[in-house]
């Protein structure tokens, strides 16, 4: 196993005297996340992203009320429910149940803290009306994969929460995105493969992602306020499959949102196990 690494990535841009953001996990998500989007367009994947989104939705409302424009969380909720084509009145049921307005399930969430096989980090976002239940699976799953749960603060240290807002190179204009992100405040905008990041603080990620589309830049392909690595673990073969299964298992289990991993492969490695 290489030890972990914190070396940067190309930088795209300069960046007013701001301290650079230390982002040695934003290409293993990228491409882990690439790897997500093509498989989540198969009908059964969408059934189960449609659920998580309509959770998403329902506790957002609960939590903080159900006007997309005052609730930030809810909003992006609403937002990835219409990329994913869910239909008005869907969503508005998940923003009524979630308001009390409509009879339906509690939810409660909380993260779990995971050491995968091979020293491999975890963070795994849970949203479960039976946590006695979920605990129980998701221990199984750890302990058939030579995982296991963490001490609490022993995982979520090794990660930082930023917001990501993601394009094709292809369907953007480079210098425009740069000079808009730059305008707008962003934190960094980087480079990688076919894609550019534009990285920001979670408190200016709905400000910046609004202002870009403001400013005449495309949709984004993805964008969200997620957990990156500060430094990764990364790992070939044999012993990078063993934790991309793990981590495709968690993805798949109904009662978790989302996983967050320090683990860095080749796309090549991705796409063979995906």
């Amino acid at each position: 196993m290489e030890p972990p690494t914190t070396a940067a990535h190309p930088r795209l841009v300069r960046q007013r005297g701001r301290e650079s953001v230390r982002t040695a996990g934003m290409s293993g998500h990228n491409r882990w996340s690439k790897i997500k989007h093509k498989k989540e367009a198969s009908d059964a994947k969408k059934s189960k992203v449609w659920t998580k989104v309509i959770r998403e939705i329902t506790i957002s409302a609960r939590l903080g009320g159900g006007d997309p424009n005052g609730n930030p969380r809810l909003r992006t909720a609403v937002d990835k429910a219409r990329a994913q084509n869910m239909p008005t009145d869907t969503i508005d049921r998940a923003i009524k149940k979630g308001l009390g307005d409509l009879e339906g399930v509690t939810y409660e969430e909380f993260t779990y803290e995971v050491f995968g096989p091979h020293g491999v980090a975890i963070l795994v976002d849970v949203m479960t009306d039976n946590r006695n239940r979920t605990a129980g699976e998701i221990r199984n799953l750890l302990t058939r994969a030579n995982g296991n749960l963490a001490g609490q603060g022993s995982v979520a240290w090794m990660f930082k929460k930023q917001g990501l807002v993601v394009y094709e190179k292809a369907a953007v204009d480079e210098n425009k995105l740069t000079d808009a992100a730059i305008e707008l405040g962003a934190d960094d905008v980087r480079s990688e493969g076919d894609s550019i990041l534009v990285v920001t603080s979670p408190k200016e990620f709905e400000t910046i992602r609004d202002g870009l589309k403001k400013a005449g830049l495309p949709d984004p392909g993805s964008a969200e306020v997620t957990m990156i690595a500060e430094n990764t673990v990364h790992l070939a073969g044999k012993e990078a499959e063993s934790v991309l299964k793990l981590l495709q298992a968690l993805e798949d289990h109904d009662d978790i949102q989302n996983v967050h991993s320090n683990l860095d492969v080749d796309e090549a490695t991705l796409e063979s196990v995906a």
